[in-house]
């Protein structure tokens, strides 16, 4: 995961470059243009997953097309043009836009969360939105003994993320619509406008004295059990069943 720490704007110059390197070799191959583009394509929204925000994601899957676009050499049918969206949307499925988009937890961001949540061997713990799987890695180091589970809408990020993480279930599904009664902790990365939806579900279903833990993003209104601080000072909020008066 290097790319991810290369100075800004290497990652997406890199991208760009493999793209475009790509596609010539396909073309030179007598590949047709429109799978080559296809290809091309494929590679640099694959590459757009290792960015570290929204925007430079969006820029690292965009930048091969609309250079190819504007160099106006590549003789495609009009329809090829819809290939980048239609990778783009795989990716990043409309449905998945209203919560975080792919909010990679940091590493270590989780190492001090046994200390003031802790969980009984084999405990199931989720991790809802887990895209790529940097929150499971960061929750397998935290709580080694867990039996760890991933829920992610788009599926080629639930593909990925099984294979990075093997040792962990890892299910394509709507977060929103999942039951979460049967875990004993619930850990978010989302976004500030997801955390009332959030907090209104763990309400709901989760059981007393399981846990609900966000990064970064607070529940408004609700006292946490603990605020701990991941590296890099992004807050860590730790909240505990039941529900009502001591959430208050």
């Amino acid at each position: 995961m290097a790319y991810r720490f290369l100075p800004w704007p290497l990652p997406a110059l890199t991208a760009w470059a493999a793209a475009w390197l790509l596609f010539v070799a396909l073309q030179r191959a007598h590949l047709p243009a429109a799978w080559a583009l296809v290809l091309a394509c494929a590679l640099g929204t694959v590459a757009s997953l290792l960015g570290d925000t929204w925007w430079r994601r969006g820029l690292i899957a965009a930048g091969f097309p609309l250079s190819l676009a504007l160099t106006g050499a590549a003789g495609l049918p009009a329809w090829a043009w819809l290939v980048p969206l239609a990778l783009l949307l795989l990716v990043y499925p409309l449905n998945a836009w209203r919560d975080a988009p792919l909010f990679p937890t940091p590493p270590d961001a989780l190492n001090d969360l046994p200390d003031f949540a802790p969980l009984e061997p084999r405990a199931r713990v989720l991790d809802a939105g887990c895209g790529l799987g940097d929150g499971l890695i960061a929750l397998r180091q935290a709580y080694p003994l867990a039996q760890l589970e991933g829920l992610e809408w788009s599926r080629p990020l639930r593909w990925l993320c099984a294979r990075r993480c093997p040792w962990a279930r890892v299910e394509q599904g709507d977060i929103w619509r999942a039951d979460w009664s049967g875990y004993q902790l619930v850990y978010l990365f989302q976004r500030p406008e997801s955390m009332a939806r959030a907090a209104a579900k763990v309400q709901a279903e989760l059981a007393s004295g399981a846990w609900l833990v966000s990064l970064e993003f607070a529940v408004p209104g609700w006292q946490p059990h603990a605020q701990l601080h991941a590296p890099g000072g992004r807050p860590v909020w730790v909240y505990r069943m039941p529900a009502g008066s001591a959430w208050a």
